[in-house]
């Protein structure tokens, strides 16, 4: 599980992990009954205080993503995979977000962010299809 902490983009630590686990939950790197790293492991792991990953695992039990189990652990729930289609959503909704604050301050149009977007894909599809002739 991969999982990169950013200091200086202002989002507490907690709420990036909590974020970052949705997303891998959402885009199906972290499957329903997968177990996370224990708290200690975690937070020398991204060299953050134990009480912060804590948070983070509390805070994903409390939306459902993640259930503790009695001195077992904490694992990816059942519920995890109905949400994902809806926090995949929301995950792509900011990004975009973000992609257009960012292109409105390079001074890049609408049309021309579409046009990069629909080469990046084509890019993106023809790629996939040489390194999957099968699929």
């Amino acid at each position: 599980m991969q999982i990169h902490i950013n200091t200086r983009d202002g989002v507490p630590i907690y709420l990036q992990v909590v974020n970052q686990i949705k997303y891998l939950v959402a885009a199906g790197r972290l499957s329903a009954g997968e177990e996370l790293p224990p708290i200690r492991v975690l937070a020398e792991k991204l060299v953050v205080n134990p009480n912060t990953i804590a948070r983070a695992y509390r805070e994903l039990e409390q939306i459902g993503i993640v259930e503790k189990r009695r001195t077992a652990g904490t694992y990816i729930t059942d519920q995890g995979s109905p949400l994902a289609r809806k926090e995949r959503l929301k995950i792509l909704t900011d990004r975009v977000d973000h992609l257009l604050a960012e292109a409105e301050q390079m001074d890049v149009d609408l049309e021309e962010l579409t046009r990069l977007l629909n080469q990046r894909h084509s890019v993106m599809t023809s790629t996939r299809a040489r390194e999957n002739p099968d699929a």
